[in-house]
């Protein structure tokens, strides 16, 4: 598990650098920064070498961040660069639905996915204090075959054929469109919730659920599990958090624990239930993650991974705000207002 991005991003590096037949890599946000020239220039090295070096980028996500001198630079080094969607007059919606995607593997034998983009934003080296907490995981043998049969899938745009079913069995890699399941992640995110015996700790950036994961979330807590839901108290997608806060009422009425991170932004996206089961990924809990969206997540039962993910919960914990219903009750109508607005947009979000 990774939490730091300099870490992540060292690890990352050096394994590409140890690569010997091919470096494969999806991201959503690949910035022109220190952080992404960095990587550039990583990948461009593996490629002169001989490697077989393929970069899967969204146009979405990479729009204003990605230069066109770094992909220049990386096709003239021998990088097959592919785009995900593009804008096309002739297909406007297909924007809409995006690869948000974070996966990079090294030689079929190690892969690392989770919450990280390639930006200086997650780097303390470059931001300092300012940098944004989030979770990314490196796993190896199966688990990294199977990213990368993923991956070799979604670059040939084989995007929908997993005849893989909604339950699953640990350790995974989960995609979250299927033959058998087209919103997979959802369907695993709500039997987990609904399977819950004790504890449900669920980190996520932007929080706008449907009404069957919401169900599910009130559902837990009336019966007793005790759920604790952290989210940013600073985002960047200031409509987003109103829509999140829009269901806190709610939440805190059926005993929901919701508590907000307040030293910088919060980009995690995990799930840990009775202490023996987890997921780490790219899936947010909003509408475009669970319904649009391609993304990717990590289910395992690892006893050690959940020991990890469940501390770092704690710590993070120390670092928030509980939002209680009294001090939910006593916000302004300015704050209603914006509740309101967010609301009205969550389908879009």
């Amino acid at each position: 598990m990774f939490f730091e991005g300099d870490e992540l991003y060292g690890a990352m590096l050096q394994s590409i650098a140890d690569a010997r037949h091919s470096v494969w890599m999806e991201c959503y946000l690949f910035a022109a920064d220190e952080i992404g020239w960095m990587f550039v220039q990583a990948l461009s090295e593996r490629a002169q070498a001989g490697v077989d070096v393929r970069v899967h980028l969204d146009a979405a996500g990479a729009l204003w961040r990605t230069s066109d001198a770094m992909v220049e630079q990386l096709r003239a080094q021998g990088v097959s660069v592919k785009w995900f969607h593009r804008w096309s007059w002739r297909h406007p919606w297909r924007y809409n639905r995006r690869n948000h995607r974070k996966l990079l593997v090294v030689d079929g034998a190690r892969a690392y996915v989770g919450g990280f983009n390639v930006h200086r934003e997650s780097a303390r080296s470059v931001v300092g204090e300012r940098r944004w907490r989030d979770t990314h995981a490196v796993v190896e043998g199966t688990l990294a075959a199977q990213a990368a049969a993923l991956f070799e899938m979604f670059w040939k745009g084989r995007r929908d054929r997993s005849r893989a079913p909604c339950r699953v069995d640990l350790p995974a890699l989960l995609p979250n469109h299927s033959r058998r399941c087209r919103h997979r992640i959802r369907c695993l995110y709500a039997d987990w919730l609904a399977g819950a015996r004790w504890r449900v700790r669920l980190t996520t950036p932007y929080f706008v659920p449907d009404l069957h994961l919401l169900r599910r979330l009130v559902g837990a807590a009336r019966r007793g599990v005790l759920v604790e839901l952290l989210v940013p108290a600073h985002s960047d997608v200031m409509l987003a958090q109103w829509a999140a806060r829009a269901f806190y009422g709610r939440l805190i009425r059926a005993g929901v624990h919701v508590h907000e991170y307040l030293p910088r932004m919060l980009h995690a996206k995990t799930l840990v239930v009775d202490g023996t089961r987890a997921l780490v990924g790219t899936a947010n809990l909003d509408y475009r993650s669970l319904h649009l969206n391609h993304e990717l997540l990590l289910a395992t039962g690892d006893a050690a991974a959940c020991v990890r993910l469940d501390r770092q919960f704690d710590e993070d914990l120390a670092q928030s705000m509980r939002i209680t219903r009294q001090r939910w009750d006593l916000r302004s109508w300015t704050h209603r207002v914006l509740e309101h607005i967010g609301h009205a947009a969550r389908r879009w979000l």
